[in-house]
This record gives structure tokens, sequence and C-alpha cells, in this order.
């Protein structure tokens, strides 16, 4: 090859690598959006509108730079971002009718969100896995700061929630809810990587070993749980083809036959939490909301397409509730999109399954599974789904994940980050 030849192969990768560091960037801008500033005690006090300021305006830059690494403005037609964005639409329509400034905001901000999102379709079915990296990188960044945050403060990370001690963010208050969130996530999608052998044995313990130490120290049933179901179901897409799935399988069975059924009294008290029949009965209060949510009068109009983009509160005429919180994804969605909202979110978890169906048995599929089938389990007691949050970003993961790659396409230099992120395993994973 000549040395012309090598100079422009080695200018086209240099660029296709700052490309894809922007891209990167591009990510921890939108998830550092949906990171909320909560209000909760933190190692250094930051007044709340400093921190509104600094998450809300992540979206804007992480616009400006998206149109710099997409300046043609090019996206890939696909079914899921498509009907998210017919939901930003309908949000948008219910919501700019003078109702509040807050909810016209959260209804343009799910709009820009989702705009940024489509400048980056570019980048799914990547054989190096761009977004779901990203996603991991600041996944990996939430642990560290959580964990500085215990080493610093410990009784405000580890302040009294519901009765029992509960991990969060005090370095940037993330509450234990949403720190369980990422861990589950961190922890499952590593594991499954080194399963498939996309990561090594070193540097998966290195992140599931701590990530999981988090989760347990949340106290959070509805991600513990979520996690162990979306990868029971993500290992069995993969039982067949796969031989370190079926030894881990066979080894977590054995585990729990001969050590979790002796301890399960234990266990059961753990995750009771202290609490009484009744208030696990009723998902800690949950249940006693979303019926009033639900038996609300409201307009025609607004049972169909819904009230306008809330904050995840009760909003109706008995003042005596409003302002509780919905926690689940469903129930906030008829309120603030109506059904048109539940049926869009209905069908994009049918359509993302139907598609991980359809495609081979790999790495991607379980992986895209994983996402997928957590999401799923945790929407029915957490909201998020029909607004710019963790879900969105989670589900545009998996989709990128499912889209099948060129066979003409090749990989550039930075597709090394999954070789040298975790060199492939050989014959075990076969």
């Amino acid at each position: 090859m000549t040395s012309p030849t090598l100079a422009l192969q080695r200018a086209r990768t240099s660029t296709e690598d700052k490309r894809l560091h922007r891209v990167w960037v591009v990510w921890a801008l939108l998830f550092f959006n949906v990171l909320s500033y909560a209000t909760m005690p933190t190692v250094v006090p930051i007044p709340h509108k400093v921190g509104q300021v600094l998450t809300q305006g992540a979206l804007v830059a992480a616009f400006v730079l998206a149109l710099t690494v997409n300046p043609k403005v090019r996206f890939r037609p696909n079914l899921f971002l498509g009907l998210y964005s017919v939901l930003a639409i309908v949000s948008l329509a219910m919501s700019i009718r003078f109702i509040g400034i807050g909810t016209t905001y959260r209804a343009l901000r799910l709009f820009g969100f989702v705009v940024v999102l489509w400048l980056l379709t570019p980048w799914w079915g990547r054989r190096d896995l761009v977004l779901l990296r990203s996603q991991l990188r600041f996944l990996v960044l939430v642990l560290v700061t959580v964990g500085l945050g215990l080493l610093i403060s410990p009784h405000k990370a580890l302040a009294v929630n519901f009765g029992s001690r509960r991990l969060s963010g005090v370095i940037w208050p993330i509450p234990a809810t949403q720190v369980a969130h990422y861990m589950a996530e961190l922890a499952g999608l590593t594991l499954l990587m080194w399963m498939c052998g996309l990561v090594a044995r070193r540097r998966a313990l290195l992140v599931v070993v701590p990530s999981t130490v988090a989760l347990v120290a949340t106290h959070t049933r509805t991600a513990i749980i979520g996690m162990l179901v979306a990868l029971l179901v993500a290992c069995l897409s993969l039982f067949t083809t796969n031989r370190r799935v079926r030894r881990v399988l066979a080894t977590v069975g054995i585990v729990a036959v001969v050590v979790l059924v002796p301890l399960a009294p234990l266990l059961s008290n753990w995750l009771i939490r202290g609490q009484t029949t009744s208030q696990l009965t009723n998902l800690s209060g949950r249940t006693k909301v979303w019926p009033l949510v639900l038996s609300e009068p409201r307009p025609e109009t607004n049972m169909i397409f819904g009230s306008g983009l809330s904050n995840g509160s009760v909003i109706g005429q008995n003042a005596a509730v409003n302002g509780l919180p919905i926690d689940s994804s469903w129930i906030a969605t008829y309120q603030d999109q109506g059904i048109v909202g539940v049926v869009l979110e209905a069908v994009m978890f049918l359509v993302l399954l139907g598609i991980a169906l359809t495609r081979p048995r790999g790495p991607t599929r379980a992986l895209a599974l994983f996402l997928i089938v957590y999401c799923l389990f945790a929407s029915f007691t957490e909201t998020g789904m029909g607004e710019a949050s963790t879900y969105l970003l989670d589900l545009t993961v998996a989709a990128s994940l499912l889209v099948i790659p060129s066979a003409a396409r090749r990989t550039t230099r930075l597709a090394r980050p999954l070789a040298q992120l975790s060199p492939t395993v050989g014959p075990e994973q076969n």
C-alpha cells in the first residue's frame, strides 16, 4: 500500500474515531439529562435551580453536538422511534394548551429528546455496539460516584428510607430506586457479555461484584427481581447455543437448592423490609393510588389523548390526593397521554419483542431481550415510559442491538473496544 493511501486511510480512521467519541459524549449528555436532580442531602450542597439548569441544559448541548456528528441529518427508519415520535407529538399537542409551563416544557423536552435519538440512528446496528458501550460507560460512572459517596459520607448514602437503610447517591443526588435501576442493568448486561465472551472474566468481576453489592444495598425489590427475570429470559435465548450459559444456569440451580433454600426465611425477611402483609399486597401503597387516577372523571378527549405531561404524580379534582406519586408507567401514561399513549407503549414492547424473536440466537439478541424484559417488568411499579427517561435510553439501546449489521460494512478502528474491553473467550462460549 502506497504512502498516500496509508495517509488517507489514517485520516479517515482518525475522523471516524473523533466522530464516535462525540457520539459517546452525546449519549452521556442524554443520560445526564434524565439523571434528574432529586431533592436530598448531598456531600457538597448544590442549589436545586443550579442542578436543574445543569441537567436540562445537557439536552440542548446534546442536540447541538448531535448535529455536528450528523450534519446531513441522516437517519435510519425504524418502527420503534416512529412510535415514540407519535407519542411525543400527542404529548406535545395535549400539553401546549396553556395548562402550565411545566407541562409544556416536559412535552418539548420529550420531543427534543426523541429528535436527538433520531440523529444517532446511523450508529445503530454497528458491530462495535457503540450505543451499548456508551450506556455501560455512564453506568460505571454512576457506580463510581455512588461508591465514592458511600466512602465519604456513609450516614447520608445509607439514610433510612421506608423503614430500612437504602443506598443512594450523595455526590450527585440519585434516589435509591434509581441507583437500583442502574446497578441492575450494569450487573446484568456485564454478566451477559461475559457469558457471551465479549468481556474478560477479570473485567467482568470488577464490574459485576461492586454493582451487585450496590444493588443489594439499595434494598429495592423491583430492580432485583426484574434483573433476575430479565437474565433468565436472556440466558434461555442462549441456552442451546452457548455452553457457558448452560454451565452458569446449572451452577445457579445447584446453589439455589443447597444455599438459598435453607436461607429462605432470612431472604424473605430481607425482602419484606419490615412491612405488614397489607403493605406488601398493595405494593407499598401504590395500588391505593392507581384507582384514584383511573376513576378520575375527565373529558372524553383527555381520556383518549391524555391531559398533558405531568411530573408523575396524581392530578385531579381531589385536592387531598393531588401530588401523590403514581409509581406506574402505565397508569401515569393513561393520565398524561390517555388510551392512545398506553396502546403506543404496548405496541412498542410488542414490536421490540417480535423483532427479537425473529433475530438469530446470539449475544446482541440476548442483550436486547434483557433490556426489554427488565424495562417491561419495572414499568409496572416505576414511572418514566411516557417521558424522557432512562427507559427511553434503555429501549433505544435494545432497538439498536436488534438491527442487523450490514455485511458490507467494515468495522472501524474504534471497533476494537469490545476486543480490548474484553478479549473474546474461545471455545467455552460455544
